[in-house]
């Protein structure tokens, strides 16, 4: 039986990553939400607990995870570890004595609770004090309404306000005006403001690079000079032949022996690497993450699509497919600066071509609408591939963000 899941990240108010809401789905056919929420659940902790653990999908952070009024009383929050979890108690559950039992015990136990898309109501005065989290959705809930929770909350300093399904910078800003701690949403991957923002003349090589490695047949010697040249990027090279991704059978003695052991797939994987750390240094690292993400979750698609002579194609659209976001301009002013196909450039700027169709369903996957990715999935007629390309994927990001970070 296969286990499908999404996630969606949660950051605090430094823009660093706190955890990740878990997003169920049920194979390629039946998708959520057409099973209720009580199935739901109950195949997300049987995944997690028999097919791969938590801190699998959730990179070691805690897993935000939707309990229905029937898992808790069967007690399925204890089936998870107190310190990788947070449950979420769902909209539709009533408060009630039932669930005040229930939310105490939890508490007792030691584990972090959550009201989730929560709406307003006196009786919930009653759960304060064994509540941690509320979560308020900022496209559904008005300011006033906002404002009433805050004030009511005033004697509870310990609950934090989460504020989700934040999708602009203005929410995020509105939120973090109001003293919200955390937000979910994808605000962090579009741009702040329209602005010029230059490439540094590291960025500059690398997109130089970038440009080199997209012909089918590469100048391995001027590749090798450029690397030679840089004592940064020579070691980052270095590291990155030598993890545990690539099984090696002799040691490395040049830059250029290196170059080669990796072959023209890996090289253009690492610049791009490369190039999403050069400039993006001042940006949430979750940005970079999931740039990591689409780029390694559209090469995988292509490859198993079959329909591109060369699927490291995808791999860098992905990756560009927020570079508006790391610089903080328009793409179509980032494209003008950047030495890329025109088949990248006309996914990113206009979304025509094979490309772009990866990317709506790379986007689709990561908002959890199961019903239009699994249209798209259709449509491309890419079977059962595309929930376990999205598990390789974040595998292989995990695999890599230390050798990208790292000085």
């Amino acid at each position: 039986m296969y286990f499908y899941a999404a996630r969606q990240p949660i950051l605090d108010r430094n823009k660093e990553l706190i955890g990740y809401e878990l997003l169920f789905r049920d194979g390629v056919d039946n998708v959520f939400p057409d099973i209720d929420g009580d199935e739901a659940t109950s195949r997300l902790i049987e995944g997690s607990q028999f097919n791969f653990g938590l801190e699998d999908l959730t990179d070691n952070k805690p897993a935000y995870i939707n309990f229905t009024l029937d898992t808790l009383l069967k007690g399925y929050p204890t089936l998870l570890n107190k310190d990788g979890v947070v449950i979420e108690i769902l909209e539709t559950v009533q408060p009630g004595k039932r669930l005040l039992a229930i939310v105490k015990d939890l508490k007792e136990k030691g584990y972090t609770l959550a009201l989730d898309d929560y709406a307003h109501q006196p009786v919930w005065r009653h759960f304060y004090p064994f509540i941690d989290i509320i979560k308020v959705d900022f496209l559904t809930c008005d300011i006033e309404n906002v404002k009433t929770i805050i004030e009511d909350l005033k004697p509870y300093p310990h609950i934090k306000l989460l504020a989700e399904k934040v999708e602009t910078y203005a929410l995020y800003n509105q939120a973090f005006e109001l003293g919200f701690e955390y937000f979910q949403g994808f605000f962090f991957s579009k741009p702040e403001m329209v602005q010029s923002k230059a490439l540094p003349p590291s960025g500059m090589a690398l997109a130089e690079l970038l440009y080199e490695t997209s012909s089918v047949e590469m100048d391995l010697k001027k590749i090798t000079d450029v690397f030679e040249r840089d004592v940064n990027l020579s070691y980052k090279l270095l590291r990155y032949s030598n993890s545990a991704a690539f099984a090696r059978r002799f040691e490395i003695n040049t830059i250029k022996q290196a170059l080669i052991v990796l072959g023209a797939a890996e090289i253009k994987k690492l610049l791009s690497l490369l190039f999403a750390a050069q400039v993006s240094a001042d940006k949430p690292l979750e940005l970079i993450r999931l740039s990591l993400t689409r780029a390694r979750f559209c090469e995988l698609l292509a490859i198993s699509h079959g329909k591109l002579r060369d699927t490291g194609i995808a791999f860098l659209a992905g990756m560009m497919s927020l570079m508006d976001a790391i610089l903080d301009e328009e793409m179509d002013s980032v494209m003008l600066k950047l030495p890329l196909s025109n088949e990248i450039k006309a996914a990113l700027l206009n979304n025509e071509g094979l490309l772009a169709e990866y990317l709506n369903l790379v986007t689709l996957y990561e908002q959890g609408n199961w019903h239009a990715a699994n249209d798209k999935a259709q449509q491309l007629n890419l079977g059962d591939d595309v929930p376990d390309a999205y598990h390789e994927a974040l595998n292989w990001v995990s695999e890599q963000m230390q050798i990208m970070i790292d000085n």
